[in-house]
Formats: C-alpha cells, structure tokens, sequence
C-alpha cells in the first residue's frame, strides 16, 4: 500500500533569526504531529521597529506520513 503524507502550514517567530523561527516552528510541531518527513520554508518576513529587525518570522509547510 502507498503511503499517504499530509501536510499542515504554519507561521512560526523568533526574534533572534530565520533559523532559529524555523527550528521553533518545527518543535511546536512535533509536540502534536507524529512521522514528520519534511518541512517547506514558503516565506521569510521581518519586523522592523526604530530602523532594527525585532521579529523573525518564517511560513512553513510541514509533512507528515498519516498513520494507518
């Protein structure tokens, strides 16, 4: 039987970096879903406030094998 892969977006936040919005994301995830297989980076955007990035944040798109 073929497997079957879900996948579910998300936008997550840091305020020291993409990297560190991405890893967050990805940890908020795995706290709820099970057999993630890989995570999609579909944006990057940045807060700006008194000319200084204060906010990371990175859309994502993660997917996960569905249990049978």
């Amino acid at each position: 039987m073929a497997n079957v892969v879900k996948v579910i977006e998300l936008v997550s936040a840091s305020p020291t970096g993409f990297e560190d919005a991405i890893k967050a994301g990805l940890e908020e995830a795995k706290k709820t879903v099970r057999g993630i297989k890989g995570v999609d980076v579909i944006g990057l955007k940045a807060t700006v406030e008194n000319d200084q990035v204060t906010n990371f944040r990175a859309h994502l798109k993660i997917a996960f094998e569905i249990e049978r």
